[in-house]
């Protein structure tokens, strides 16, 4: 019986631990893009096409990267 609440103990932290590496990840990946669009943002675009060159380039940026970790799965 002890073995088992022990395992259940293991099971548990190594959870804790996943899903806090998992929240880590994201907040990086959200701080990054944010980053991007702050960028944008800060601009003084002379012109509605160069702001959508700007978000075209990002979305582009965004594409690729989902392309490569569905590549890697």
């Amino acid at each position: 019986m002890a073995e088992k609440d022990q395992q259940a103990s293991m099971i548990k932290e190594i959870q804790i631990r996943f899903d806090r590496k998992v929240k880590e990840n994201e907040i990086s990946l959200l701080e990054y893009w944010k980053e991007q669009l702050d960028r944008v943002t800060a601009m003084k675009p002379e012109g509605v096409a160069a702001l959508q060159s700007q978000v075209t380039k990002i979305a582009e940026m965004m594409a690729n990267r989902i392309r490569m970790l569905k590549r890697d799965q």
